[in-house]
């Protein structure tokens, strides 16, 4: 019987040398694959009351949505800088080369709301605590943080349990 990471590609030095890039969007495009890890990052959280899903850019928004619409609930996303339309508050973080700014809109999220937040890989952690922080300034609280992929010895994981995350993820793979 696969798993989920039968479906995930790995493309070695890319996006450079020394790089194993686990490309997810062969698991996205196999429909009993894609089946599989919504129906996995949605388990842990079954019966657990959820008013929204937050999707952080890019391909937490493919996943994210896919699992707001399997709850019955609403999908918000976390996107770059610049990229969305209304007012927001933003959150900068560090990045391997500098530093980059995510947004939400300053009205998509009500205060008590309890959201799960999903992206396709977690690293160091910096774009999901930057998220984190957002979904908190806006008053709402992140009941569980679901990830496909989780790159162990890049600490992302400890990062956000550290902050009194859950953090579920369906496989890790060593090194980076």
């Amino acid at each position: 019987m696969k798993t989920v990471q039968d479906y995930i590609r790995t493309i070695p030095d890319f996006p450079h040398e020394g790089i194993m890039f686990r490309d997810v969007t062969t698991l996205f495009a196999d429909p009993r694959g894609f089946r599989m890890a919504i129906d996995q990052l949605l388990h842990p959280y079954a019966g657990q009351p959820i008013d929204r899903v937050v999707g952080l850019e890019a391909r937490g928004f493919i996943l994210g949505g896919a699992i707001a619409h399997q709850l019955s609930v609403g999908f918000v996303p976390i996107r770059k800088k610049g990229k969305l339309p209304a007012k927001c508050i933003e959150e900068a973080y560090t990045l391997e080369y500098g530093e980059a700014i995510v947004e939400i809109h300053d009205d998509a999220l009500k205060p008590g709301e309890r959201v799960l937040m999903v992206d396709d890989l977690l690293a160091t952690g910096g774009t999901a605590e930057a998220g984190i922080k957002l979904i908190e300034r806006l008053g709402a609280q992140v009941t569980g943080c679901a990830f496909v992929i989780d790159l162990p010895e890049l600490g992302g994981r400890a990062k956000l349990e550290a902050l009194g995350m859950d953090v579920h993820a369906l496989c890790a793979y060593e090194g980076h």
